[in-house]
């Protein structure tokens, strides 16, 4: 029961026992009556300004509080004539406009944060208490392969279907590491806290160093390979010149067969020594994307008819299933069909006698992917594959791989290179979003012309160079 209404009864208590005693008792008492009846006024009159000065500033701090339970900073307490009462309601007043103004200010900077959080190049995962994602960027989510927040909202990082989540759940509080995937994307991973309510509430940050160190990277091997291709061909022009000068001294020469055959064979061991430096030189001189649109399909098929006769020497086995949309993609067919190539390769080689490769389209999103049944990758070789002159292979050069992250990096695409659980080796392709309207190719619609390959007059089998990168 509220004091105004505690107040009411007790001056109603009062004021009516008053009158029943003045009315039974006194009332045959004239003066003692009047006197009663004055006494009962002046009371009446005392409890009025009772009210106004005690009952109705208490009343009025009630209804204060009531804002705060409420949380409604914009309202104020007006005065009510007594002045400690006021005083009370001045320092209330002014405690409400400081509490608006922390409330306007920490909303200001929640905003703030939010946006920067957004919009920041870096991926932010905020975890709630045990360890769920409640809040990330967009940066977070294309880090992770994914294309929706809400698609990662709710879950453990051990739950998610990401390389780099791996990663991350290996990751112990307060630590900071770098992280490099099998898709030659490196990341500097910090698993923090900060501190909410009292509690240490766990966050990611997640940087790109990808653009970066592939920069540092190329830079000095661009260097010291083109410092080494010009020492290596300057010095092997001079010894093959004068070897070839020398043999055709040695020509009629009797006796001297052997000793022209050893010479003819260091030229030629030069020459091979030229041609494996050059092929390190062309790593550093790969031009720029001459992007044009073509149909995936198209693409694909052609590569594939050229491999067909490889892989059939070592009984494996060519799959394809392409989407039926034929999705159109912005493409230097020079560069990607030799990136295509390379990758099918690669897939024959690691299988080396009977097994099979798979090629598959997609339309939504656009994608290109290569599966094959060889030996697969182990997790350590993984974050070592895009890395400068790194191969598996006993005569490899490690400059395959870097040509086919290079190429595809000129196209925008994304990329992943790894051995899933099924025993299959995927190299998968992601090509950037096009804004032109993929359109399903005409039967009647002629295949879009390459400069890459021509058709072979007996087979009509597109003739291609041998790929040239290990």
């Amino acid at each position: 029961m509220k004091i105004r209404t505690q107040f009411l009864i007790l001056a109603f208590l009062l004021l009516t026992a008053g009158c029943l005693i003045s009315a039974l008792i006194l009332k045959d008492r004239g003066l003692l009556f009047y006197l009663t009846e004055g006494v009962i006024l002046v009371t009446l009159l005392f409890l009025i300004y009772f009210y106004q000065k005690v009952v109705k500033p208490i009343r009025s701090i009630g209804n204060g509080m009531e804002l705060l339970r409420e949380q409604d900073f914009s309202s104020r307490l007006s005065p009510v004539g007594q002045k400690d009462a006021d005083r009370i309601v001045q320092v209330f007043n002014r405690m409400m406009e400081q509490l608006k103004d922390e409330r306007l200010r920490l909303r200001e900077q929640n905003h703030f944060l939010d946006l920067l959080i957004s919009a920041s190049p870096m991926g932010v995962i905020i975890l709630d208490f045990d360890d769920h994602i409640s809040m990330l960027n967009q940066a977070a989510v294309r880090f992770m392969g994914y294309t929706a927040p809400e698609e990662l909202t709710g879950k453990k990082i051990e739950k998610l279907n990401s390389p780099l989540a791996e990663e991350l759940n290996r990751i112990a509080r307060n630590k900071t590491e770098t992280i490099r995937l099998s898709d030659s994307m490196i990341y500097r991973c910090s698993r923090l806290s900060f501190v909410d309510r009292g509690f240490a509430h766990p966050f990611i940050l997640i940087e790109s160093l990808t653009s970066e160190v592939v920069k540092a990277e190329k830079k000095a091997y661009e260097k010291v390979i083109r410092m080494i291709a010009h020492e290596v061909n300057n010095t092997v022009a001079g010894i093959t010149s004068t070897l070839e000068s020398v043999s055709d001294a040695l020509q009629d020469t009797e006796d001297s067969d052997d000793l022209r055959e050893v010479m003819q064979v260091c030229v030629e061991r030069c020459y091979s020594m030229s041609r494996f430096i050059t092929n390190f030189a062309d790593v550093v001189k790969i031009p720029d994307a001459q992007l044009q649109t073509v149909y995936l399909n198209e693409r694909v098929t052609a590569c594939k008819r050229f491999m067909e006769n490889i892989c059939r020497n070592k009984d494996i086995q060519l799959h394809i299933s392409l989407c039926e949309e034929n999705p159109q993609v912005q493409m230097d067919t020079t560069l990607f069909e030799q990136v295509i190539v390379n990758i099918l390769k690669n897939a024959a080689e690691s299988i080396e006698v009977h097994g099979n490769i798979y090629i598959q389209t997609t339309s939504s999103p656009v994608t290109l992917e290569i599966a094959d049944t060889g030996a697969g990758i182990s997790r350590e070789v993984e974050a070592r594959l895009f890395s400068p002159f790194f191969s598996t292979k006993p005569n490899g050069q490690g400059i395959g791989l870097i040509f086919i992250r290079d190429v595809l990096i000129k196209h925008g695409c994304t990329f992943s290179l790894r051995t899933w659980p099924d025993g299959l080796t995927r190299f998968l392709i992601r090509f950037p979003h096009n804004d032109r309207t993929i359109q399903p190719q005409r039967p009647h619609d002629p295949a879009p012309t390459t400069a890459r390959f021509s058709l072979n007059d007996r087979t009509n089998e597109p003739a291609y160079a041998e790929p040239f990168f290990q």
